[in-house]
């Protein structure tokens, strides 16, 4: 009998790197169900409450990242005794000193884990010196435990961005004087190691989540429904959506984009689209869920992002949390819409820098030279423009930081590059009137088609098709409105939203190139694959095969067509259906919630794929 227990308990409680707790696997819902049942026991005793769920997190998090769990202690126990200081200190620079400290400190465990690889890289081409990542945890771990970890090897901890901006952020509220200090190690450690939204967001704010460590258990009836329904949608939008989209044509693609036609390219493109969403929101659900079950309220995470009519409203309804952290802790601190700081043109200088590195080119250096001149001009004949110019400078900096952020690569930042330069180029463009813009549109159109036509570059086939698509958008509003002044306000939506979804998904070109890429090899192979798409994206078209390879992937488009008109459902009638299923009798949850599994079940492949947004 011990001979069986014994190797099942080592199997369960030890950490395999080949087998993570994944909200997908019924290993986890077995270990939810076991702590569940406990804290059932437990819940009317918030101390001893908030103390076993805090060790069952760190429990969680050492079967996702083994050893690293050390780094989240670390993390709590400095963010805990700085923030207890920062509040003690009376005079204001003690206070401002110890922020400081503890920001610096977070910045340097998330930079060395996720940024090592990135900064020696740049070192190597700005210099020419070589240098090589050294692990100094797993050189500790090997001398004090005797083991034999590899040191000229890091790997990104799950989760590490989550959980360090998590704790700058309390720390940060604590000096700003939005909140208190958290009163024992063990409420601080469970709120920043809550295991619901502990590896992937929501960054949960203190001031939110914080008064709720001291609440006793209360979960009304249509609460714990609305609690089943979001774990059952978070499901359904991971399994049935984002991984039948990936193991069945996107991965494939994108390994090897150059095996396919055009088409199939542009397909995947859109594919993904939906695949990032419906896994990181699907992941969102089921956290909301089980934090439910268990008494707490997590903030709202997405709010229908491919609505988004611009994309800075894109950037409001997707991600709110990150995105509002960016907003709070960066945005504003470079000064916001009121005026420009040292971190603006620190950041404004950075971007130029990686656009003359990627491109090789001076012309390129110049280009953007004479670019800054002109601004610097304008803004000074032109006092009144100042504010806009700094405003969409804090804008352009914010969304390049956030793309370092997801990735150490040089594609990262190509991809928040281009959402900023999206936002600003979108608040420009619509002060312009509907004759400039159609003129605007038809210029780059024809730029396009003539240096595709004589040159043959790729990207040049794209842009035409592009801006041919945006001029006659343009120009037939101006010729409808030449006789007749009714307005179409759906269609004037359903173009902004359609232009918006369609610009984001092409960003994405470059975020999927480097995700779930060693960080050794990332900035190379994600290029070549982003390049190879654009490639036959631009080139590899045969108008006569279009149809017979369309229906080839039919499944494939029939469900991202069905994902899209779900997530274009109105809000009201989304609201409407939620609360029918959380108001259901109990018989009648308990059968539709076996019918939606089976379905979801259906849909499983053998292999489980991480969520996405494990590696950030």
């Amino acid at each position: 009998m011990l001979d069986y227990i014994i190797p099942y308990l080592t199997r369960t409680f030890a950490f395999d790197p080949n087998s993570p707790l994944l909200f997908t696997q019924f290993y986890f819902w077995g270990f939810f169900a076991v702590v569940f049942a406990i804290f059932s026991l437990v819940h009317s005793k918030l101390l001893l409450r908030n103390a076993f769920l805090f060790a069952t997190s760190l429990f969680f998090y050492y079967k996702t990242s083994g050893s690293y769990v050390c780094i989240l202690i670390f993390c709590v126990i400095a963010n805990f005794f700085i923030g207890k200081w920062i509040e003690k200190a009376e005079e204001k620079w003690k206070k401002k000193l110890l922020m400081i400290i503890v920001v610096i400190i977070d910045l340097l465990v998330l930079c060395y884990y996720k940024y090592s690889y990135f900064f020696l890289d740049a070192l190597y081409d700005f210099t020419g010196i070589e240098l090589h990542v050294y692990n100094f945890f797993a050189a500790a771990s090997n001398a004090m435990f005797n083991t034999h970890s590899l040191v000229d090897t890091i790997i990104l901890p799950v989760g590490i961005s989550f959980f360090t901006f998590q704790a700058m952020s309390y720390c940060i509220d604590i000096y700003r004087g939005k909140i208190k200090a958290v009163d024992n190690i063990l409420n601080f450690g469970f709120y920043l190691s809550f295991f619901p939204q502990l590896v992937a967001g929501p960054i949960v704010r203190a001031d939110k989540f914080v008064p709720q460590l001291y609440k006793p258990y209360f979960l009304p009836r249509r609460a714990f429904g609305m609690a089943v329904f979001w774990i059952l949608n978070g499901l359904a939008k991971k399994i049935i959506l984002s991984d039948y989209l990936a193991t069945n044509f996107v991965d494939r693609v994108f390994d090897t984009p150059l095996l396919f036609t055009g088409l199939e390219n542009l397909i995947a493109l859109f594919a993904y689209s939906l695949q990032v969403y419906a896994d990181f929101s699907g992941y969102t659900d089921i956290a909301i869920g089980v934090a439910l079950l268990m008494g707490f309220r997590l903030p709202q995470n997405f709010n229908s992002p491919y609505k988004a009519k611009s994309p800075t409203e894109f950037w409001r309804r997707w991600h709110i949390s990150l995105s509002s952290w960016w907003r709070d802790y960066l945005y504003i601190p470079l000064g916001g819409n009121r005026n420009a700081t040292v971190g603006t043109f620190f950041w404004m200088g950075f971007l130029s820098l990686v656009a003359i590195l990627l491109s090789g080119s001076m012309w390129v250096g110049i280009a953007l030279g004479v670019f800054f001149l002109y601004i610097a001009i304008f803004a000074y004949f032109k006092p009144e423009s100042r504010k806009t110019i700094t405003t969409n400078m804090n804008a352009m900096a914010t969304q390049i930081v956030g793309g370092w952020w997801h990735g150490a690569s040089w594609n990262f930042i190509i991809w928040g590059g281009l959402n900023g330069f999206g936002q600003v180029f979108n608040k420009l463009w619509v002060k312009r009137s509907a004759t400039v813009r159609a003129s605007i549109a038809l210029g780059f159109f024809a730029l396009s088609a003539i240096l595709y036509k004589h040159y043959t570059i790729p990207i040049c086939a794209i842009t035409a098709v592009w801006f041919g698509v945006l001029f006659v958008g343009i120009y037939s509003t101006i010729i409808y409105h030449l006789f007749c002044k009714k307005e179409l306000p759906w269609l004037t939506t359903a173009w902004n939203v359609t232009l918006t979804f369609v610009f984001i998904t092409f960003t994405r070109l470059f975020f999927r190139a480097g995700s779930n890429l060693d960080p050794a090899e990332a900035n190379e192979v994600a290029w070549n694959t982003a390049k190879n798409m654009v490639h036959q994206m631009g080139t590899a078209w045969r108008w006569d095969t279009i149809l017979p390879i369309a229906w080839e992937h039919i499944n494939i488009i029939l469900v991202f067509i069905a994902g899209m008109l779900i997530h274009w459902i109105p809000k009201r009638v989304k609201s409407r259906y939620r609360i029918t299923f959380a108001s259901l009798p109990i018989p009648g949850m308990v059968a539709a919630t076996a019918f939606i599994i089976f379905v979801i079940y259906q849909f499983m492949s053998a292999d489980s794929c991480p969520f996405i947004y494990f590696q950030f």
